[in-house]
């Protein structure tokens, strides 16, 4: 159980879930934190020594915790459960995620956080390649995601770009809400907190209360759990989210 921070200046949540993540995870990435940042590391039954090394930025930096689940639950779940256990702490009114390899770093989370303000209530990363930025994603992936990405919008209805990217960011209120109850599909959640928010918002009010920022920099660190044959499987799940939000 998460431990409430002794900050007062606490205020802003990172979940990260990890899987096997031993040989990606890098300690200087994590340490340097903001005084009103929180990070919880959720170890989600990994069968390396994830756990060993997720204790020990516990232990470098007192606004670090970890979330150890004794079984692999899946990057929807670990992600859902991280994010009830920070909850508990009423000083976060401003939370999110990251992937655990930093292709979007802390710093630019922060940057997203910023555009939480009036009606804005969600914001999330967009791997958008332009002349200011540096995407670096391996081909294939890049075509499969576009792709994706494409039925995806269609499906939900709303000119999104990039919905799968591993960075979003809630306030409090709207966030406790989407993440109440448990996602259908283990990877394709993003979809379905785009389904939430509509639910909560109502699809005219998506382009008032959500934002998508063009990321400066996502680098591909390769060692991804999602495999390229989940594209097949996708689609079913794909369908399965699009009955439940019908």
């Amino acid at each position: 159980m998460i431990k409430k921070s002794n900050n007062p200046q606490i205020q802003i949540g990172i979940v990260v879930p990890c899987y096997n993540e031993a040989r990606r995870l890098l300690q200087e990435n994590f340490l340097s934190l903001p005084q009103n940042v929180f990070l919880l590391l959720v170890n989600d039954g990994s069968t390396d020594n994830t756990l060993d090394k997720l204790k020990k930025l516990e232990t470098l930096n007192k606004n670090i915790q970890v979330l150890s689940l004794k079984k692999n639950k899946g990057k929807a779940e670990a992600v859902r459960m991280g994010v009830k256990a920070l909850l508990k702490d009423k000083s976060i009114n401003i939370f999110g995620y990251l992937d655990a390899d930093l292709s979007t770093s802390i710093e630019e989370f922060l940057k997203i956080a910023e555009r939480l303000e009036g009606e804005v209530c969600f914001a999330f990363g967009s791997r958008i390649q332009t002349i200011n930025s540096t995407i670096e994603r391996k081909y294939l992936r890049f075509v499969i995601g576009r792709t994706i990405a494409a039925i995806i919008s269609k499906v939900l209805k709303v000119r999104i770009y990039d919905t799968q990217c591993g960075c979003k960011v809630f306030l409090r209120a709207e966030g406790e809400k989407i993440f109440k109850n448990q996602f259908i599909s283990k990877w394709l959640f993003d979809v379905e907190i785009f389904f939430r928010l509509i639910d909560i918002k109502g699809i005219g009010n998506i382009a008032d209360c959500a934002l998508e920022y063009p990321l400066e920099k996502w680098i591909d660190k390769g060692g991804s759990k999602v495999s390229l044959l989940y594209g097949f499987r996708l689609f079913f799940d794909l369908i399965k989210i699009k009955k439940r939000y019908k």
